[in-house]
């Protein structure tokens, strides 16, 4: 199916397009006066007027165990990246690989924020690595709390039970969960992207294998 895809990054001018519709984040798919809002496979079929079957879903525990997998690693790769290269920045993007490991732990915190706090702040996606957390080990560590406190939430009854509210619309919680678990472990992708460019051999990197069942883009960048 032909379409347009612009990254708001490197092209700001086109968040002109989502504001006309009320949409200040991505993702975001447009087709006529008619947006989808948010990663919404269901939706996004009606748009374009196609059929869709959803695949077999992973359940909570599952995502959560791939979860602490993807935490697990992102501390492993962080931590190889030189503090020379922490600049590092993908052509196009202006998020740096030592922001980008800070991202990915603070996209899985949000889960748990979320749930405590009643609905998800897109806001929390923009944050960055404070000052002192200046190297790769000390955005590990970070990690390693985010890592302790999700297992402590995983743990109480009914922690993906019901509905949340988020800034693209309201999501079961099994499909946040979901989106918020393929979201950190895409960044991990490009994390190891980062230490393919440089020549670092992974340490014990994800496989395929270890992601089975989440929905990622076809990209890497995407």
């Amino acid at each position: 199916m032909a379409f347009q895809g612009f990254d708001v990054e490197a092209q700001p001018e086109r968040r002109a397009d989502l504001e006309a519709f009320g949409v200040m984040r991505v993702p975001a798919t447009i087709v006529g006066d008619r947006i989808v809002h948010g990663w919404n496979p269901q939706a996004l079929a009606e748009l374009v007027g196609v059929r869709y079957r959803a695949p077999k879903k992973l359940t909570p525990v599952q995502l959560a165990e791939r979860m602490d997998l993807v935490l697990a690693a992102t501390q492993r790769a962080i931590r190889q990246v030189p503090r020379e290269h922490l600049g590092m920045k993908y052509p196009g993007r202006d998020r740096t690989v030592h922001q980008l490991g800070f991202h990915v732990f603070r996209v899985a915190a949000s889960y748990a924020d979320t749930r405590e706090m009643g609905s998800l702040d897109g806001a929390w996606f923009e944050e960055n690595a404070p000052a002192a957390m200046a190297d790769g080990d000390a955005v590990a560590r970070y990690g390693e709390t985010v890592r302790a406190r999700l297992r402590a939430f995983f743990a109480r009854p009914g922690w993906c039970d019901g509905e949340v509210s988020t800034y693209y619309g309201p999501q079961s919680a099994p499909e946040f969960m979901e989106r918020t678990t393929w979201h950190s472990a895409q960044h991990l992708r490009q994390i190891y992207w980062f230490l393919d460019e440089i020549g670092v051999a992974k340490n014990a990197p994800l496989t395929d294998a270890d992601l089975e069942g989440l929905p990622f883009p076809t990209e890497v960048w995407s």
